[in-house]
């Protein structure tokens, strides 16, 4: 490979070098994640926490009162974040992943309109864990179909990607 190929996301670029790939934020959207994520998503995932306490707790104080509906919905939705959370727990955010870490790439391809494809990295860590790192591509607002098929065009002919 001579040189690096980019591609868009949904908050930046992603660079594939020789070595590693290093995913950029670029624009509004991407400096209001680096803000409010930063490159670990501990910060979210507590946040989630305290939301679901909160509504856990509404969902108490409902049933108390005797308005059941006002418990279901509390305890569907806090239950919804905990499962969110749990599913999120390996995530990462980091923004380079060395290409010698690298367990798998996959597709996850999005439905029209209402998700995003996205890539899934399963990489290891500085401590040894295995982590998972979303990509994000643009969504269809943003010749998401284009950009999705450079970047599944980049990742393949870099022998990144693990069936597709």
């Amino acid at each position: 490979m001579d040189k690096e190929k980019i591609f868009k996301t949904k908050t930046g670029f992603c660079h594939i070098l020789p070595d590693r790939i290093v995913l950029t934020r670029d624009g509004i959207i991407g400096n209001v994640a680096k803000m409010a994520v930063g490159n670990t998503i501990s910060g979210i995932l507590m946040i989630y926490g305290g939301l679901s306490i909160a509504l856990f707790y509404f969902a108490f104080a409902g049933y108390k009162n005797g308005q059941i509906l006002q418990s279901i919905v509390s305890w569907l939705l806090g239950a919804y974040l905990v499962y969110g959370i749990v599913n999120s727990i390996n995530n990462s955010a980091t923004p380079i992943i060395y290409r010698q870490k690298i367990k798998e790439i996959s597709v996850k391809k999005g439905n029209a309109g209402l998700t995003r494809t996205r890539f899934e990295v399963l990489f290891e860590d500085e401590q040894g864990k295995i982590k998972k790192r979303l990509i994000m591509l643009p969504g269809s607002l943003s010749d998401g179909q284009g950009e999705t098929e450079k970047a599944i065009k980049i990742m393949t002919d870099e022998k990144l990607l693990s069936s597709y």
